[in-house]
């Protein structure tokens, strides 16, 4: 068995075989894959640190530490190898989200170290749309623009509040300049009725191989009336359309309503992810 002598931080040497592991989930990796196509592997400009397990020569599983703990193709000598590490290192992530069976033992061995979790979403399917949907699209979706980020806003933050369970408002992490990043670049969909925002979603991924749709909601008054469903249908139409090859979304199993939306939108599972929530 390896030890965690094995594990070691990465960099743009190592860059082909991180890309070679992150190709073999796209799906699930995108957010890593993202970031790392952004930033950079340099720890001086990045956002993040990765770190690789096995001998050298033979990367063989890698984890991305940000605001955000990923492993991706992590064996389980690989997850107790990166439990170690990142036991000693101490928590320093808002969430771990991956691949279901290496979150849930990944965090169950930094338990210990790292307390409580606030939320564990231990089942949440992976869902990949390559098609349009076969169902009409709501024409009044469209992308927001620059001078529609104060319309936009409220409903962002109500949409976050909600999933999240905490306000992006509290701790000052400018949420509000991530909203305006998403609406800048294109990214952010909505369908407003009398200066009101009554369904949203947005790319909040995008990669090579998929356009991942996060930030998806409907204002209470609206739900039940198949809005989320042509919301979407128009959000898939046109990211195939303009941006990637595919769509893709991760939701959590007891949300029936949106599960049957998105299947009526054409996606299709193709994983398990977990989520934890500090």
């Amino acid at each position: 068995m390896l030890t965690k002598s094995a594990v070691r931080q990465l960099g743009e040497a190592e860059r082909p075989e991180i890309e070679r592991l992150l190709t073999t989930d796209p799906y699930v990796t995108a957010q890593v894959w993202e970031r790392i196509a952004a930033r950079g592997l340099g720890w001086w400009r990045s956002d993040g640190r990765i770190y690789g397990y096995g001998p050298q020569g033979r990367l063989e599983s890698i984890c991305w530490l940000g605001t955000q703990l990923t492993p991706v193709a992590a064996t389980g000598d690989a997850i107790v190898a990166f439990a170690d590490v990142l036991g000693r290192l101490g928590r320093t992530c808002t969430s771990i989200v991956g691949q279901r069976d290496q979150v849930i033992d990944l965090w169950d061995r930094l338990t210990p170290r790292w307390g409580r979790a606030r939320d564990v979403r231990a089942v949440q399917p992976l869902l990949v749309a390559s098609r349009p949907a076969p169902v009409p699209a709501d024409p009044g979706v469209r992308l927001m623009q620059p001078d529609e980020i104060d319309v936009l806003f409220p409903a962002a933050v109500a949409m976050y509040t909600e999933e999240v369970g905490v306000s992006p408002l509290d701790g000052g992490r400018g949420y509000r300049h991530r909203v305006a990043e998403l609406v800048k670049s294109g990214r952010a969909y909505a369908k407003v009725v009398d200066g009101r925002v009554v369904f949203k979603a947005d790319l909040a991924v995008i990669t090579p191989h998929t356009a991942q749709v996060q930030g998806v909601w409907v204002d209470p008054q609206w739900r039940g009336q198949g809005i989320a469903t042509a919301g979407m249908a128009a959000v898939v139409d046109d990211a195939l359309r303009r941006v990637a090859p595919t769509v893709s979304l991760y939701v959590n199993d007891y949300n029936v309503p949106a599960r049957r939306a998105y299947q009526t939108c054409g996606f299709q599972q193709v994983a398990e992810l977990a989520t934890v929530l500090f």
